[in-house]
């Protein structure tokens, strides 16, 4: 599960790079990348970082389990 977790961990901070630009900037690296947003690619990408998110709620949660 560790490899998942750094994985998804991964992902999570592309999508943050790819919000830091959008905030920044109004780039979106994702889209420009792969033809748009509304892309298949894109919105796969989009879906995956999404996952990688939710999978990340678990970190919050790892210091519990040492205390019990």
């Amino acid at each position: 599960m560790k490899i998942v977790q750094k994985v998804a961990l991964v992902l999570t901070i592309v999508g943050a790079l790819n919000w830091g630009l959008v905030g920044l900037f109004e780039i979106d690296l994702v889209a420009t990348l792969f033809n748009g947003s509304d892309s298949i690619i894109s919105r796969i990408i989009y879906t995956l970082i999404a996952i990688a998110g939710i999978i990340n709620i678990g970190l919050l949660f790892d210091h519990l389990e040492g205390q019990k």
